[in-house]
């Protein structure tokens, strides 16, 4: 069937022998057969699992964000009630008690549209009551992705921004994943449609691009550079195992949380679908302002 030379010189041409389409005959071959699967489980070498192209850490920032991430290295604590002191994190990044009274936001995630109305919010409290009110946002984002969000947003102002890469803090206050019902609920995604300000892609670019940046020296960037730019970015932020959480992960719950002088919890809000926005308007009334 394959013998006539045209044939021949058009299969040498495709990349293929002159003998992939004869069935006639088993090919021998003096290794044995071990069970392995011939092109996958030799991209691996000697190791098992996953072949390697097949890696989280090749999909865009964007992508991870939407899967499930490592889990935080404390279990996850119950939400603080009205009353309850105010709970203190593994490695004491928020303090309270001095006398100022606080409101702490917990965001979902930077570029999140929802997530940019609660710091809006939390910002212009800030500036309002400067000096009365101490205001910080946590964030679980990257740093630099967290900087390049909040630039984007006209800078934090009086917002005191606190980096939680591993969720410990959001652990700490009872904030751990949302379900499937809070994320795909029919009136969060008509909302998320609506909305404009999703700033998430804009964030990714800026740090592959730094991160590509940094490694090419400020050379042309190649399709390979910009792959390895993803790794890059994700051990950027520390991420040893799962998808990257460089620009945070979607299914993460906000929280907003107002603190009197004394270190007491007065109000508490976790958020139950990822469109809530925090009502930053009843943290302050709960506090005197």
């Amino acid at each position: 069937m394959f013998a006539s030379l045209t044939t021949k010189l058009a299969m040498r041409k495709a990349g293929l022998s002159s003998d992939t389409f004869d069935f006639s005959s088993s090919k021998s071959s003096s290794k044995p057969y071990d069970g392995s699967v011939p092109g996958l489980d030799e991209l691996e070498g000697s190791s098992s699992g996953w072949p390697a192209w097949m890696s989280t850490k090749k999909l865009p920032l964007t992508a991870q964000a939407w899967l499930s991430p490592a889990p935080p290295p404390v279990p996850v604590a119950e939400c603080p009630k009205p009353g309850d002191l105010a709970p203190l994190d593994r490695d004491r990044q928020l303090s309270f008690g001095g006398g100022k009274p606080v409101v702490v936001l917990f965001l979902r995630c930077v570029g999140c549209a929802f997530a940019q109305k609660s710091f809006l919010a939390l910002r212009d409290l800030a500036i309002k009551n400067q000096g009365r009110l101490t205001c910080i946002a946590v964030s679980h984002s990257s740093r630099e992705a967290t900087r390049k969000w909040i630039d984007l947003l006209g800078g934090a102002w009086n917002v005191e921004v606190v980096i939680d890469d591993e969720r410990a803090v959001y652990a700490a206050w009872g904030l751990g994943l949302g379900s499937v019902w809070s994320m795909f609920n029919p009136a969060t995604q008509i909302n998320g449609f609506k909305e404009k300000g999703w700033l998430g892609v804009r964030v990714a670019n800026s740090v592959q691009q730094k991160a590509n940046l940094n490694r090419q020296g400020g050379a042309p960037l190649t399709t390979a550079a910009r792959t390895a730019g993803v790794d890059e970015a994700a051990a950027a932020a520390g991420a040893s195992e799962g998808p990257s959480t460089v620009i945070g992960n979607k299914w993460q719950q906000s929280g907003l949380f107002a603190v009197d002088g004394r270190g007491t919890v007065v109000w508490a809000a976790k958020a139950l679908r990822a469109d809530d926005v925090m009502d930053m308007n009843a943290a302050a009334a709960a506090l005197g302002f």
